[in-house]
């Protein structure tokens, strides 16, 4: 399976998206009768015949659907304070879709560089870093959330705050469970302030060291996923 296509309605419109399209007849000049894989994002494979050949709108015929059991059995959730330069969160969002990761939620903390964030761009490269990666599964992308609302829902497993303040805290290697959903606050390049810090910790959340160095936000968000999936494949 060299190349994947993302059309989430497959399985109720056989006509894919017109970027999707775009690629398969301009780009890949791809003829009616060629073998296409599909995801839909949502878990599954599909193996389809490609009908009709057309930039704007090609149609296919599903021959075979494959449940695609995703990579790992829990669920990894990173939220974050988003930096000022859009680039550099564009690239933790890209980096950490291929290694893995189910869930991602902006946080606007005290110290945030960015108060609000437009989530189209990154749709489109959470779908090619999907694509990319071979997988079945398209990471979700919440609404900019106030971090004292965000601390306050309920999460089940296990809470990480990491953070760079000169208090107790064990490396995430050292403490983070496996096979367990997991869920890690990565403060804005200011740190959460102590007070953040101290409410993480009042609503279950323990904190945690990524390691030596003093690493940017998107730095130690990506960090932390690929800590996470590592331990689990140990």
């Amino acid at each position: 399976m060299d190349i994947l296509f993302y059309c989430p309605d497959i399985r109720t419109n056989q006509a894919m998206p017109e970027a999707e399209s775009q690629h398969c007849s301009r780009v890949l000049r791809m003829k009616e009768g060629a073998t296409l894989f599909i995801t839909d994002g949502k878990g599954y494979f599909y193996r389809a015949q490609l009908l009709q050949a057309d930039p704007k709108s090609c149609i296919v015929a599903i021959e075979e659907e494959i449940a695609q059991p995703k990579e790992w059995n829990f669920d990894l959730h990173i939220a974050f304070a988003p930096t000022k330069k859009m680039d550099r969160i564009e690239w933790f969002v890209e980096k950490s879709t291929e290694i893995g990761i189910d869930s991602f939620t902006p946080l606007n903390c005290r110290y945030s560089e960015r108060r609000n964030i437009k989530t189209t761009r990154l749709d489109k490269i959470m779908v090619s870093a999907m694509k990319q990666s071979q997988k079945s599964i398209l990471p979700q992308f919440d609404e900019m959330m106030k971090f004292d609302d965000f601390i306050k829902q309920p999460f089940k497993g296990q809470k990480f705050i990491a953070h760079c303040y000169d208090t107790p805290k064990l490396p995430l290697t050292q403490i983070c469970e496996k096979n367990t959903n997991t869920l890690i606050l990565i403060g804005p390049e200011g740190d959460f302030s102590e007070e953040e810090v101290a409410k993480s910790i009042k609503h279950g959340f323990k904190p945690v060291s990524l390691g030596k160095s003093r690493l940017r936000t998107e730095t130690a968000a990506l960090v932390a996923c690929h800590t996470v999936q590592l331990l689990n494949q140990l």
